[in-house]
């Protein structure tokens, strides 16, 4: 069995967070424009509603900034040994 450098074990674990990010996210807006649009809202919004649209927001938020981070992070590349 072939041993994976550094640089590829980081790709692979920059693919698999990034992909794992980004289904949390498409998934989390597609619930909130599903229940915006198929589910009959109230006239007056609970006080209950208006928490959980907050905490919802602040999480799309992080994940959005966790996502933007992975993705300007991984122009860096790590410097390669030179074996001589």
């Amino acid at each position: 069995m072939r041993k994976y450098t550094n640089s590829e074990i980081k790709a692979r674990l920059v693919l698999m967070v990034g992909v794992a990010l980004s289904l949390t996210f498409i998934m989390s807006i597609g619930m909130i424009l599903y229940s915006l649009v198929f589910v009959v809202q109230p006239l007056e919004v609970s006080p209950n509603d208006v928490k959980g649209w907050e905490s919802i927001s602040s999480i799309l938020l992080v994940l959005a900034g966790a996502l933007t981070g992975l993705l300007a992070s991984n122009g860096l590349k790590d410097k390669e040994k030179d074996n001589e």
